[in-house]
């Protein structure tokens, strides 16, 4: 099966340096299913969006998603394939060729960062949990470790759950993180996945039983 890969103008505009796609749900995929095994069903199809994104021969590199403030540098290809999920990250950061950084949501966000200035990127998920606890501006600072600057990053955020369908608006939280962090260029479509099941999964909407999106950014070679 054949998924294009929904695509954001703020980092489309970055096509001769970075790649990145969401592929949301996938129509008639039965994903009735708890967490693991939705993710089981849809492995071959995000591989094949991964290919479509030109990524087929990228490590992909995920994190577990534990709901904290957790960040990895991923400094070079993990040898092993697939990859084993980054342990108790929530984010994941690197400067290097050649990786696809993963994220797998249902309501919670999917964060993209990227500054062009120096080539680094970081893909973080952040929900209620995470947000509170500032997964987002930790992603930032580790990217500032590598050298990037804030306010040279571009932040994407996903579509995700929102009021009056979400008791908080965690996505406008981590907007307010990332202008205090220093980021100028902060761009959310507003979209909610709770009132878009046509398009997203949405774990409170589908009772916790259901697929997920997967976010994906890289570095394009060369």
């Amino acid at each position: 099966m054949t998924i294009a890969p929904e695509q954001f103008p703020a980092l489309s505009a970055f096509d001769d340096r970075i790649r990145h796609g969401f592929v949301g749900r996938i129509p008639n995929l039965d994903v009735d299913l708890d967490r693991e095994a939705a993710l089981a069903r849809l492995t071959d199809v995000h591989r094949e969006a991964r290919a479509g994104l030109g990524l087929a021969g990228f490590a992909f590199v995920h994190a577990q998603q534990v709901h904290g403030a957790g960040v990895a540098i991923v400094s070079e290809t993990p040898t092993a394939k697939p990859a084993a999920p980054m342990a108790a990250v929530d984010a994941l950061v690197t400067n290097q060729r050649g990786i696809c950084l993963g994220i797998f949501v249902a309501d919670c966000a999917a964060v993209y960062c990227f500054d062009p200035e120096q080539g680094i990127i970081g893909l973080a998920h952040s929900g209620k949990k995470g947000t509170e606890l500032g997964v987002v501006t930790e992603t930032l600072r580790m990217m500032e470790s590598l050298g990037a600057r804030p306010a040279d990053v571009v932040v994407q955020i996903s579509p995700c759950i929102r009021p009056p369908h979400y008791e908080v608006d965690f996505a406008a939280e981590i907007a307010a993180q990332c202008r205090r962090a220093g980021v100028r260029q902060i761009h959310d479509e507003g979209i909610c996945t709770h009132t878009n099941v046509e398009r997203y999964y949405s774990y409170r909407r589908e009772k916790g039983r259901t697929g997920r999106m997967l976010a994906m950014l890289a570095l394009r070679e060369g």
